[in-house]
């Protein structure tokens, strides 16, 4: 497949681009800055320019199979990224795969109390806008992923994901490996089986 990264520079989006060649598919990356991509394997890389606050210069996605989102909303971005971001994706008319965090917008109450407690305290900022841009990406088809807490770690060899609905709340907070999230991400991209769906990875 031609898969494109957005947010490609970052940590979660490095990882979608190892592995996404590992499994041997063609890479797209979108980043702000193309000097921060950095990859193994540069020559089955393609890097373009892609700021989701500048709509004009947005570059085109005809030419890709799907479009697995790892933006977050970084140091000095301010308000707005994420949503424009959705946007941008949203009139590309592309297969999107969206990554979004649980605990906000309609999982506000699915990673349990303590999980809860934590995101208010730390993201409460940012929750507001995470759910529009999670509501734009599912008003266009995207299949949306509500990551729990994301940590360093192994490949999980139990990854598996949950529609939201079925999600049994857990006492502790949640965490998944970058590794397996990225797998997964990567799974979905490549099955397409839950458009318009919001679904929690799990180890």
């Amino acid at each position: 497949m031609r898969i494109a990264v957005l947010g490609a520079s970052g940590r979660t989006g490095g990882t979608l681009i190892d592995q996404a060649l590992e499994r041997g598919h063609e890479v797209v990356a979108l980043v702000r800055t193309p000097s921060k991509v950095t990859v193994a394997a540069p020559r089955q890389v393609e890097i373009r320019q892609a700021d989701v606050t500048a709509p004009r210069s947005f570059p085109g996605l005809t030419d890709v199979d799907v479009v697995v989102s790892a933006i977050g909303i970084g140091k000095g971005d301010g308000p707005g990224a994420l949503v424009a971001g959705a946007r941008r994706l949203a009139a590309a008319d592309v297969r999107t795969v969206w990554l979004g965090a649980l605990g906000s917008g309609v999982s506000s109450r699915s990673g349990g109390l303590i999980y809860a407690g934590v995101m208010r305290m730390f993201v409460g900022s940012e929750l507001a806008e995470k759910a529009e841009a999670d509501e734009i990406a599912l008003k266009a088809g995207a299949t949306v992923f509500h990551a729990p807490d994301v940590t360093d770690g192994l490949l999980s060899p139990t990854r598996r994901i949950v529609p939201l609905a079925e999600l049994r709340r857990p006492l502790l907070p949640p965490r998944i490996s970058r590794a397996t999230l990225a797998a997964l991400l990567l799974d979905e991209a490549e099955a397409g089986k839950h458009d318009n769906s919001v679904l929690v990875p799990l180890s």
